[in-house]
Formats: structure tokens, sequence, C-alpha cells
């Protein structure tokens, strides 16, 4: 019988350790262990029943019909303002830049529980072959802030991702 023994590095093991920690992390944090919502981007919304469906899934309680469709074209070069947006719309779980240069219909829905709302609040969402690709909550009052989905559970606060679009029945931060 043979017997083989090893020195093993205490210093070493915990190296590769805290490397394997890391690398675990790292995955967790680029598949969307960091997402605020879980995506929703195999909705298929291709009638307004379904698109009203979708946003009472959120908890907002919406107008029947849309107060604006229209159609907007994703940008094929990126701006500053296109990225914060898109910033926001990969916190849960949607990415435009996969759109860029296509063409998308964008509808807006009225919110009528938007929590301490004065001023009108509305509900814009992407579409793309009746799948939701991102869409946003607009609060439209003087310091008004734009939010993925999610209903607040109080009004949001400064750090909520904001771009310089006031009125989302204008065109949005994604159109050229």
């Amino acid at each position: 019988m043979m017997v083989m023994t090893a020195k093993v590095d205490k210093k070493k093991i915990a190296i590769i350790f805290a490397a394997v920690v890391v690398a675990i992390a790292a995955l967790v944090l680029l598949l969307g262990g960091g997402r605020d919502t879980a995506p929703t981007a195999t909705t298929n919304v291709s009638n307004n029943d379904a698109r009203v469906e979708f946003l009472k899934g959120f908890g907002w309680d919406v107008a029947t019909s849309p107060v604006e469709s229209s159609q907007v074209r994703i940008p094929e070069k990126t701006s500053e303002v296109f990225d914060r947006y898109n910033a926001m719309q990969k916190q849960q779980g949607y990415d435009l830049s996969q759109y860029a240069g296509k063409t998308v219909m964008r509808y807006v829905y009225k919110i009528n529980n938007y929590p301490g709302a004065i001023e009108p609040v509305y509900a814009t969402l992407l579409v793309y072959k009746n799948q939701v690709i991102g869409g946003d909550v607009t609060d439209t009052a003087a310091k008004g802030h734009i939010h993925g989905f999610q209903k607040p559970e109080q009004l949001p606060q400064a750090t909520t991702p904001e771009t310089t679009a006031t009125d989302p029945t204008s065109a949005t931060a994604v159109t050229e």
C-alpha cells in the first residue's frame, strides 16, 4: 500500500474559494439576479384587454382605452437619454437595444390609482409583435418621475431614474 501526502497552502485555498464566490455572484447579477421584477416579455398583449390586464398585474387601475397609440422607432444610435431610459428598462427585465431600428407600437394608458397623484399619471407600453418589450409609468406633475411598471409603495424619491421627457403623450425618450 502506498500513501501519498501533499502540503496544502491555506492561503491559496482561501484565494481560490474567494474567486469562486466572486464568480458566482457575478453570474447571478449578469443573469438577472439584480432585476426589480421578472421579465414579462413573453406576455402576449395582442389586444387592448390583454394590455389592460398586463398593467393590472402590477396593481394599476387604468382607463379601459389608451389615451394614445402610435408607432415609434427605436433609435439605431444610442444617446444619453436613450441609455438612461434603457437602463430603467433593464432593471425591469427588458432591453430596448435589441430592437434598434425597429418600429414598435406605443400605447399610453391613464392610471387612476397612482399613490398621492395630483396631476395625471400615465403608463406607457412598448409592444413589438404582440409582446411587451418595455415601458414606464410617468407622473406628469412638475416634480414627477418616470419609473418602471412596478407600483410604488410610496411616492418615488429622487433615486428613481428620470429622463427629460415629462409628458408621456409626446414622444418618449426612445423616439428619434
